[in-house]
């Protein structure tokens, strides 16, 4: 899989931008604060519909403008992909696939399957459960549709449910917590095929990431992934009953996955708890190489890593590790100078300048 090219119209600092990316290794330097990482964010919201950064759509247009166009080119397993993404600022976004509008952002998960990394990844470890929970689900939600269907629902149930039980909270009323019942079942539905799905997932990783940190540690480590539910699937319709009380006293629901965590153990202790900013980081890094192994093997084809200024945040061994592990991936780097990718005799295929919105194709 590779991004061909991408075209930008009032995105952040770009009044207009066209970018023809080679399928190899492509650089993207410049002093800070110039718009590098715009460019990597663009080609998110086309893979995903969204801003890595939680931006919202009318934060991504360019000052004093209504609206903002992204065009992005993909060959995927032979075939080729246009995608047109429609930014407005009072309005829900529209995005055509090969010309054909689509009618939910769902649909665009899995076209472009992208590995993002940048430096707040590497925090992964010692940053709350969100994170790791943000971490499971963007992944599964580019692999998985019906996983993917199952977030969408569930979060839906979670708004809704969690609305009802502040209405509840002053007049719990026979109709009310009727309905109550009627979004447990919901919740229990999508909240057990969402956790039974992670597990999969977990295990598939862990499979995987233990040879990956073995190497970056000089096999001195080992390192496991334990998925951390809130409760177990199976469990799951009898605890949120038995919190039904809590939950209309606290007006929110306090069981489900949206509570899971991850757990990271090296040498069977808690890296989060026990471990040096150096191990973390590394665990981090791990995580990131597996992730990219797993989505091979799943797709049967390379997705897109795009690597936002990490490399300045690795030491030499590291950078080194990451650097030779993506030889045959679509690489798109941002950085503030070539010095890294020269020392490391990186083979680079194509250079970009960024200067205050202006990029410049460099030899």
């Amino acid at each position: 899989m590779v991004i061909k090219s991408v075209d930008l119209c009032n995105y952040r600092n770009y009044d207009y931008l066209n970018m023809n990316f080679d399928d190899h290794v492509n650089i993207i330097y410049g002093d800070n604060a110039q718009g590098k990482t715009n460019i990597l964010e663009a080609l998110y919201v086309c893979a995903t519909s969204r801003s890595h950064r939680s931006s919202k759509d009318k934060d991504i247009i360019e000052f004093d403008r209504d609206e903002a166009h992204i065009k992005v080119a993909v060959v995927k397993n032979g075939s080729n992909y246009r995608i047109d993404m429609h930014l407005k600022k009072n309005k829900h976004k529209g995005i055509a696939v090969n010309g054909i509008p689509i009618q939910r952002a769902v649909e665009l998960f899995g076209i472009i399957n992208i590995i993002f990394f940048s430096p707040e990844d590497l925090d992964i470890i010692k940053d709350g459960p969100s994170e790791r929970r943000r971490f499971m689900d963007m992944e599964l939600s580019q692999l998985d549709k019906i996983y993917l269907s199952n977030l969408v629902n569930y979060n839906k149930v979670i708004v809704q449910r969690n609305k009802l039980l502040k209405d509840l909270n002053y007049n719990s009323s026979r109709e009310g917590l009727y309905n109550l019942d009627v979004w447990d079942m919901q919740l229990n539905n999508f909240g057990s095929s969402i956790i039974e799905r992670r597990k999969i997932f977990i295990k598939q990783i862990n499979e995987i990431i233990k040879d990956i940190h073995g190497k970056l540690t000089g096999n001195v480590e080992i390192l496991e992934i334990i998925y951390d539910p809130c409760v177990e699937s199976s469990e799951l319709e009898s605890k949120v009953k038995e919190s039904r009380n809590r939950d209309i006293n606290m007006k929110c629901t306090n069981v489900g996955p949206h509570k899971d965590d991850l757990i990271f153990l090296v040498n069977g202790k808690d890296v989060r708890k026990y471990g040096s900013q150096g191990q973390q980081r590394t665990v981090a890094l791990s995580l990131k190489l597996a992730e990219i192994q797993l989505v091979k093997q799943i797709i049967h084809d390379t997705p897109v890593l795009l690597l936002d200024d990490v490399l300045s945040e690795l030491d030499s061994n590291r950078q080194n590790f990451l650097l030779d592990s993506i030889g045959d991936i679509q690489t798109i780097v941002t950085c503030t100078g070539l010095e890294e990718f020269i020392n490391n005799r990186v083979s680079v295929n194509k250079v970009f300048k960024v200067v205050n919105g202006t990029v410049t194709s460099e030899n």
